[in-house]
């Protein structure tokens, strides 16, 4: 998920939200790839990778992998989309939805290590140093940081344990990222655990798909997209889990939209008046689920809201859940949000 790390876990507390069950489904492509990976890596070792401003070195395929949660499903989904999932020996991650095939429940089932999380309802340090890691992933730095309470990457170093912070987290800025950070992240992780030929694999059916959508939208009049997050606070105002920019828009540029309040705001996201989405003029919803029970009751209650948006009018929504954050499934994303404004050309 590619929302700021306080951000995200303080909707988290006050919300309050039940875990949903399994979401929407794909046609099931990307989950044909997560298949237990081949036990000896293809890849040679030693593996040198630059991260963040940190060089580090893997002599081998880290076998007690610690996924920290960073109000994300990026790292784990990313991890079984490759076939590691023997390779998780800790995972704090999770959504309770998934628009791929069974991902939620393969997510639910991995160990949690039986750890007390802190007030960040993530792992603090001496719980970290006791699961005795070789990896730790974390979505940004904020993860790695000894003022919240984590283990540095210094202090994991010297237990013997790599780390790595995902595209765009080493600043906690997400408003510049795209599609491309999710294939670097699969890539890395192709390098780290030596199945590089299966990441290419899975970018390259990816980018077959986005880029077969893109073909059959193009040169059609792009619909102004309203982007938004079901029932949660992240500020002052009635919408403040409005997106304005990150790898969303990248999502829709290729799905042939256009975010309608992608100048809202300089960062990822805009806290905005009612009147002021009253006054823009909307063509689509696109609201995501991150463990709402109903999002499409959320959904249809804007519509209702706001009857003069054309959405309204022709009542063009979609859910999503994790398949438009950072990750391995951005391509279904592109898919379901194309048939949602283009049905006619899809």
């Amino acid at each position: 998920m590619s929302t700021k790390r306080i951000a995200a876990l303080g909707v988290i507390a006050v919300v309050g939200l039940a875990t949903a069950g399994c979401g929407d489904s794909s046609d099931g492509k990307t989950a044909a790839a997560e298949k237990p990976a081949a036990s000896s890596p293809a890849g040679g070792y030693p593996v040198t990778l630059e991260n963040c401003g940190v060089k580090q070195t893997f002599t081998k395929a880290p076998s007690r992998v610690v996924v920290m949660n960073g109000a994300s499903v990026a790292e784990v989904s990313t991890l079984l989309a490759l076939g590691l999932k023997d390779r998780i020996a800790v995972n704090q991650q999770t959504y309770g939805m998934s628009e791929v095939p069974g991902r939620a429940d393969a997510i639910k089932s991995l160990p949690k290590g039986d750890i007390k999380l802190n007030d960040a309802f993530d792992i603090p340090r001496e719980a970290m140093l006791a699961q005795r890691p070789d990896l730790v992933l974390s979505t940004t730095a904020y993860g790695f940081d000894a003022k919240n309470g984590f283990a540095t990457r210094d202090q994991l170093k010297q237990v013997g344990a790599n780390s790595y912070i995902s595209p765009q987290g080493c600043d906690q800025d997400t408003s510049g990222m795209t599609m491309e950070d999710s294939r670097t992240l699969l890539r890395d992780m192709g390098k780290v655990f030596g199945v590089s030929d299966r990441a290419e694999k899975l970018i390259a059916d990816s980018d077959k798909r986005i880029a077969q959508v893109a073909e059959k939208v193009k040169g059609e009049k792009k619909p102004k997209v309203m982007v938004l997050f079901s029932n949660m606070t992240m500020g002052g105002n009635d919408f403040s889990s409005v997106v304005a920019k990150g790898i969303y828009n990248d999502i829709l540029a290729n799905a042939g939209g256009t975010n309608a309040f992608e100048n809202a705001a300089k960062g990822s996201f805009a806290d905005l008046s009612k009147e002021k989405v009253a006054a823009a003029d909307v063509d689509a919803l696109v609201v995501i689920s991150y463990n709402d029970p109903d999002p499409g009751a959320y959904a249809k209650k804007l519509l209702k809201e706001f009857p003069q948006w054309t959405a309204a009018k022709n009542e063009a929504y979609v859910v999503l859940s994790d398949s438009i954050y950072l990750g391995p499934s951005n391509d279904v994303a592109v898919e379901k949000i194309a048939k949602t404004l283009h049905p006619d050309a899809l």
